[in-house]
């Protein structure tokens, strides 16, 4: 049993504690409450004077698939040989033994979601998982948590230079709209095959099989789109096939603020921090996290690692309100609303009693530059303290 004492808590359930305790046992959180008492041997941490969050979470990134320090011998983000490539599985390139997996901990970050990279209209499947373990296998929360799909300039660069299909933002899409159609009909055949015993089994196609959770609107569409016009295409796709969706990235989104309000769908923010390196980025700015959150879309704030390295979560975060966001609506960034998306806030997101005993403890407030944490504790144990 582990019991935290003394701390100032952030639930990011709607809830601030001064002076609160964390009671912790078997990796989950048993209580939270004041003047914790009990009986039983516990380790005890005195977070007096201190910040307790539960872990950030970035839900868009490329952790383990690409590997720090390493060129093609660490790169396993991008099957650059096929553009629909929807069976490629993240839990099978990722190595948890890369050293950003160290620095996400002591970063404070305790679960991201992570998969393919954006070279084809189809990518494989995004997953979600702790950054603390040995074997990723025992790391993972959910799998899948969504369908790598990308517009603009990174499929066209791709195919485009070797003379190959896709070439334009057309064909992405009708490549796109294709493989759906595809998967619709082996879905409804499949269905038909195990309702009816006359009926013939469909021939198995791994692309197709993979594909499933998608169609049954298990998890969605995750879609690399900077621009508002991919922005548009990729709700509008999404439409098509009554299909879930989430708009990462999302670079021009604060352009468009008050039609994405309306659409609904979720906003993965970033990243930011970085130079305007194609020309697809050029309204890159802070300032659309916190445009959007105010429009009532739901943001998440992303790194995009390895683009922006793990650690800097916070900080980018920060950058964000320094913009113009709400201070609590960008904690619930790199909180409880990425556990929403990734389809995981029953387990992480939130301090709340019944979750993972996923807590870090902070020197001071975590947006503020000079902050860092002092103790990350995941499933209940410590795996960093100062």
């Amino acid at each position: 049993m582990l019991l935290i004492k003394n701390g100032k808590i952030y639930t990011m359930a709607d809830q601030i504690m001064e002076g609160a305790d964390i009671l912790v046992k078997d990796g989950k959180i048993q209580k939270i409450e004041k003047n914790i008492q009990t009986c039983e041997d516990v380790q005890v941490i005195d977070a007096s004077g201190k910040y307790v969050f539960p872990g950030f979470i970035d839900a868009h990134t490329h952790m383990g698939l690409w590997e720090d320090g390493m060129g093609f011998e660490g790169a396993d983000g991008n099957e650059e040989t096929d553009p629909i490539t929807p069976h490629m599985r993240a839990i099978d390139g990722i190595n948890p033994m890369d050293r950003t997996f160290s620095e996400a901990l002591q970063g404070g970050i305790t679960c991201v979601g992570t998969g393919p990279g954006s070279a084809n209209v189809m990518g494989g499947q995004y997953i979600a998982i702790k950054t603390h373990g040995d074997r990723i296998d025992e790391m993972v929360i959910k799998d899948p948590v969504g369908f790598k799909i990308a517009f603009g300039e990174n499929p066209k660069s791709v195919y485009g230079r070797d003379d190959r299909t896709p070439q334009t933002r057309m064909a992405i899409a009708a490549l796109l709209r294709e493989t759906l159609r595809k998967a619709d009909d082996y879905m409804e055949e499949m269905k038909e095959y195990m309702e009816d015993e006359e009926a013939e089994k469909p021939e198995f196609d791994i692309k197709l099989e993979s594909m499933m959770p998608l169609m049954e609107k298990k998890v969605p569409l995750k879609a690399h789109a900077h621009r508002t016009d991919d922005i548009f295409t990729a709700i509008r796709i999404a439409k098509e096939f009554g299909l879930k969706l989430t708009l990462d990235h999302c670079t021009e989104g604060h352009l468009i603020a008050d039609h994405l309000s309306k659409e609904g769908y979720p906003a993965l923010v970033g990243p930011s921090l970085g130079e305007r390196s194609k020309i697809e980025l050029k309204n890159l700015d802070f300032k659309t996290a916190g445009v959007l959150s105010q429009a009532g879309v739901k943001v998440s704030i992303i790194t995009d690692h390895p683009v922006v390295p793990i650690q800097y979560l916070p900080l980018c975060t920060a950058l964000a309100v320094k913009a113009g966001m709400d201070k609590y609506k960008a904690l619930k960034a790199i909180t409880i609303n990425p556990a929403e998306v990734l389809g995981v806030s029953d387990r992480v997101g939130s301090l709340e009693e019944g979750k993972d005993a996923d807590i870090v403890i902070w020197d001071g407030f975590p947006l503020e530059i000079q902050s860092r944490p002092v103790c990350t504790i995941v499933d209940g144990k410590v795996v960093y303290s100062e």
